[in-house]
């Protein structure tokens, strides 16, 4: 029970401090990238994505061009495919995770348009939103003509919820950790009393073994 509080201090603060995970990577052609993300259960996930193509000319990223497309593969922790799809040069891509756990979110070009741009490098500047973060405030407001303070009360409810669900998807963890830890406690326990079984019946078949030596050279 005393960890519970701390617990929950630090996923409010995180939270707070991350509502997003923004970055950009480069790839080349064919080439594929993927970023792990660890994602509660029944937790929507909002992908955007936009790509800018290197040009020789000026030396810097430019805007890619519309015939550019973008291949989304997203697998679940039990390595089942939960989207496949082909989007265009800036996409929006969304998801509902329905297991706990390393979700992998995997982008790549279609090499018939790259192979336009030989030797072309490609930047993808990529924005995932998790939980609440997802949902968009000003709208929710508009469409159900709430006020500033009851817009407020809706968005620290779905952070509760957000948190209950990082706290459960904690014990998860702890939970499978738990298990591992116990059979491997078990594994090695059965392998030290195999070896301690072997020990003794090889010391025995020792002895037997010297004593039957002693008695056919008549030492005994």
């Amino acid at each position: 029970m005393m960890l519970a509080y701390p617990a929950a201090g630090v996923l409010l603060i995180l939270a707070w401090i991350y509502p997003s995970h923004a970055l950009y990577f480069h790839i080349g052609e064919t080439e594929k990238k993927c970023f792990i993300e660890e994602i509660p259960d029944e937790t929507m996930v909002i992908g955007k994505y936009r790509t800018q193509l290197w040009d020789k000319v000026t030396s810097s990223f430019l805007a890619a061009t519309p015939g550019l497309g973008m291949h989304v593969e997203i697998k679940d922790p039990d390595t089942k495919i939960i989207l496949s799809r082909q989007y265009g040069s800036d996409g929006r891509f969304t998801f509902t995770s329905h297991t706990p756990g390393e979700h992998q979110i995997c982008l790549h070009s279609n090499s018939t348009k790259m192979a336009l741009f030989a030797g072309g490098k490609l930047r993808v500047h990529l924005d995932i939103q998790v939980g609440e973060h997802t949902n968009n405030y000003p709208e929710i407001a508009a469409k159900d003509k709430l006020t500033e303070l009851q817009l407020r009360a809706r968005q620290l409810l779905d952070q509760v919820e957000q948190i209950q669900k990082e706290q459960n998807y904690q014990r998860y963890r702890e939970e499978r950790f738990r298990m591992t830890s116990e059979s491997t406690n078990q594994r090695v326990l059965w392998w030290s009393i195999a070896q301690t079984l072997i020990l003794i019946v090889t010391g025995i078949w020792q002895m037997k073994h010297l004593k039957s030596f002693f008695e056919a050279k008549k030492l005994v």
